[in-house]
């Protein structure tokens, strides 16, 4: 937030907390979801965000394992072990749930979730995409620890960068229709049991609002930000399915 903030000041625009009096429209956002509903109304921004749905909607070619959209209900019927996520906020932790009876009962039964395999990524990639094209984009983990890096630093770098984008490239492709024009997507590096090496595969998709620029160029980043959540007038017309009620 600290680095997004002070390219934004960089660029003559006013930086305000939310808290803070006088606040007016037009703005743009960066932050929580709930905070974010409650002033967009008054200063006069949209929200753009993916379908909750969205990843259990992808060809398994994109995702590499079984993604499925479903409930909490859902969720506390599980026999198995399975991964259990929140698809847009944190009502509570995404992670493995050996079965049903882990997740918290005292969550709506009706809350929706995504239900996917248990799968491996070697390295998680967070992209941040304007128009389906890589604006920036960052490592932020190895075998699930947290673990910044910048992308295309080194000649190891440049190789998976090329990588992604081509992956990116195949996705946008496919299914870039179905996301607003400025999002998060992060991919990463699937290990596979019955396949030598690894392949790409979609982790999820985010709002570009509330996700960490890790050590991608807060520049870049800020151009999907202010696309992302911006005011209102300016939202373009693909992009109206995606906000945020």
């Amino acid at each position: 937030m600290e680095l997004l903030a002070v390219e934004a000041a960089g660029r003559g625009m006013p930086v305000r907390a939310a808290e803070e009096p006088g606040l007016a429209d037009p703005a743009y956002w960066y932050g929580g979801p709930v905070a974010g509903a409650l002033l967009a109304g008054r200063l006069g921004f949209a929200l753009l965000e993916p379908a909750d749905g969205w990843l259990a909607e992808l060809p398994e070619e994109f995702t590499g394992r079984q993604v499925r959209a479903g409930t909490v209900s859902d969720a506390w019927a599980l026999a198995q072990p399975t991964f259990v996520k929140p698809p847009r906020d944190k009502s509570f932790p995404a992670d493995v749930y050996t079965d049903g009876s882990r997740l918290s009962f005292a969550l709506d039964p009706a809350t929706p979730v995504l239900l996917s395999d248990v799968v491996t990524f070697a390295a998680e990639y967070r992209l941040f995409l304007l128009d389906g094209c890589i604006a920036a984009a960052s490592r932020y983990a190895v075998f699930g620890r947290l673990d910044p890096h910048p992308l295309g630093t080194d000649r190891a770098d440049r190789a998976t960068a090329v990588e992604i984008a081509e992956f990116a490239d195949r996705l946008a492709a496919a299914a870039g229709h179905t996301l607003p024009s400025a999002v998060v997507v992060d991919v990463g590096q699937l290990l596979d049991p019955y396949r030598p090496g690894h392949r790409w595969a979609v982790v999820e998709a985010n709002m570009a609002w509330f996700s960490h620029a890790y050590a991608a160029d807060p520049a870049r980043v800020l151009d999907v930000v202010l696309r992302a959540a911006g005011p209102r007038e300016h939202m373009r017309p693909q992009d109206l399915e995606f906000e945020r009620h």
